[in-house]
């Protein structure tokens, strides 16, 4: 898919599909709310305000308040790419999301998913 066509779906239809890939597993919708706000700096009511708003990946991530300074520890694949290596560094913060995701439904402990670190 190309980049542009991510980059203005809609945050709010995605949310409910990283919602319901950790519950199938047996995590909660907390737990994925709580990586969305260690990852971007978003508080609850400010997500629900851009989830209201139906803001698409790039507002999203443009907006957010701040990336977390640890980023740069998220590393390994998704989608076939290594998050480190992704060069545009929208679709590079998306596939951080993606691969937090996927941590937490591969069943990682929240420690390792926020990198030692407590929101």
């Amino acid at each position: 898919m190309e980049n542009s066509k991510v980059f203005a779906m809609s945050f709010a239809k995605v949310y409910p599909m990283y919602v319901q890939k950790a519950e199938r597993k047996g995590r909660t919708k907390a737990e994925v709310d709580k990586i969305i706000f260690w990852l971007t700096g978003y508080d609850q009511k400010g997500f629900q305000k851009q989830l209201k708003n139906e803001v698409n990946f790039k507002e999203f991530f443009d907006q957010a308040p701040q990336l977390n300074k640890n980023v740069s520890l998220i590393k390994g694949v998704i989608c076939g790419y290594r998050v480190e290596d992704i060069e545009d560094k929208l679709m590079q913060k998306i596939r951080y999301l993606d691969k937090l995701v996927d941590e937490l439904a591969k069943g990682k402990s929240m420690e390792k998913i926020l990198r030692g670190s407590e929101q």
